[in-house]
Order: C-alpha cells, then structure tokens, then sequence
C-alpha cells in the first residue's frame, strides 16, 4: 500500500503511539510517520502496514497544529504521557498537593482574588464614570505587582507609561474592554495591544496578564520563551510572533484548551493549572524553591 502525505493512519500493533501523520510521500521500502505518542518513526513497508484512519476519526489537536520545523532552542518532541510523567516527579501529587500549592498555584490564586476585587467591572466602571482613571491603573499596577509573572523591566514599561495622565484615559477604557466589552475577544485583546503600543509597553506578558489575572477560567498567560518551549515540546504549532497578534494568542489558547482536555486525569481547575504545567515541562526552565 501506499501513503501520501497528510494522511493519518494508525500503528496496526503500537496502540499507545496513537494516531499519526505522514509526513512525506511514502516510498517503495519505507513510509515516515508522525504519531502523537511517540513522535517520527520510519516504518519499513515489508513488516508493518500501518491502517489508514477514515477521515471522520482523523482529527487529533496536535496534527491538525503540527510543528516539526528545527528551532534555535534544539527542542525535540516529548509526547504528553512522558510530560506528565515529568511533572509528577516534581510534583507527585499533582495539582493537589501541598507542593504545588504552595510554589505555583497559591500566590496566583491570591493576585487573582486581588484583581476581581481592584478590576471589577463595577469598580472600574465607576472610576471611568467619575473621570479618575489615575485610580483605574494605580490599581492596575498593583494587580501587576502582586505576583513575578512578569519581568521588573516590563513592569516599569507600563509604570513609566502611566506616568502620562493622558495616556491613562485610554489605557483605563482599554482594560474595562479588554476584561469585560461585549465585542469579540480578538477584537477587545488587540484594541489593548494598541494603547499599550502607545504606552511603549506592548509586551506579550503585559498584554496577557491581566485577562488571566482576572479570569484564569478562559485566559492563557503568555510568558513568550516558556510558552514556545512547551508547544514545541507538544508539537504545536501556535505561530509564535514578537509582535503582538491575534493568530499567535488564539493558537496559545488552543494549545491551552489541548491541554487541559488531556491532562482530565491530574484535573487541572484552571489555565493557571495549566500554566504552571507548561513552565514545569520546559527543560531546564522550572527551578522550584527548596522544600
């Protein structure tokens, strides 16, 4: 038989290396899979006929985003099972142990209660209403301050960019949009990109903070070498740009979303779960306090 590329096909003994991807036309002798349990096999034709999967039992998040392309990083793929597996030996009782609270979720959870009492709707709409948008970002930077999420540099950028009385009107109605508008959230997300390029602050950590901060149900943080180091890990391409955009966000959701649904059996509460998985899982990235 043979395969073209882009077709999924499944391991007629290897159930756990799941469903594949060619990734060239086969030849006579070898055909080269992708498969999101194991990464890149070269299967040789005269002992194993991979089954080709019908296309309604196809789809699978991470070859419907696959990235294989080399990167400066040298990071190679790492299927999900070997992730967790990782992760568990930091943190052996998972999301729920006392560990894991107390080095990666407590402190977020604590900046979180902060933001939905300091950036509620409410409070940000009756500041705006009474034309003191000095207070919308005073308490704004606090928010910031409450957690080291982001770089002293980027915090100062913001900072320095509020210093304008001027520029806070607009930074302030941006925020109430960016959290709570109507529109649609890419729409919301790049109309904060834009005040923030006024302010000369538009930093993906900056740009993203606040809607995790404030709702970590739906939002991802980007933190951008972190972030790329564990989609590589996954194979997953979210099309990652320095300049703030909406394709390279709305991918980190989805890698996010993929994520969570996989991790069901650790049972993630939130993005800041997940988040705080994918800072462990990139290499020589997670350097936990001592016990």
């Amino acid at each position: 038989m043979r395969y073209q590329k882009g077709d999924r096909i499944r391991h007629p003994t290897m159930e756990d290396w799941g469903l594949g991807e060619v990734l060239e036309d086969s030849t006579a002798k070898t055909v080269r899979v992708f498969f999101v349990g194991a990464g890149e096999k070269t299967l040789a034709l005269a002992y194993v006929e991979p089954i080709k999967v019908v296309p309604e039992e196809a789809a699978h998040p991470v070859l419907d985003n696959l990235k294989l392309k080399k990167t400066s990083s040298g990071i190679r793929y790492q299927s999900l099972p070997e992730s967790i597996a990782y992760f568990l030996e930091q943190f052996p009782e998972g999301f729920y142990g006392e560990r894991f609270e107390r080095h990666e979720r407590d402190y977020k959870v604590q900046a979180n209660e902060q933001a939905k009492k300091l950036l509620s709707e409410p409070e940000i709409r009756s500041f705006i209403d009474a034309e003191d948008y000095k207070e919308v970002a005073r308490r704004a930077l606090k928010v910031m301050n409450a957690t080291n999420l982001m770089f002293p540099n980027e915090k100062m950028a913001l900072k320095d960019g509020l210093e304008d009385e001027a520029a806070t009107r607009g930074f302030a109605i941006a925020l109430l949009n960016v959290l709570y508008g109507d529109a649609g959230m890419e729409e919301r997300l790049m109309g904060f990109a834009r005040v923030l390029e006024e302010l000369d602050a538009a930093k993906w950590t900056t740009l993203t903070y606040f809607p995790f901060i404030v709702n970590p149900t739906e939002f991802m943080f980007v933190k951008p070498t972190i972030t790329q180091h564990a989609a590589e890990l996954c194979g997953f391409e979210i099309n990652y740009r320095p300049q703030l955009n909406w394709l390279t966000y709305k991918q980190v959701l989805n890698l996010s979303k993929y994520l969570k649904a996989e991790l069901a059996e650790l049972n993630p509460r939130d993005m800041i779960d997940v988040q705080s998985f994918m800072w462990c899982i990139a290499p020589g990235k997670y350097h936990s306090a001592s016990d």
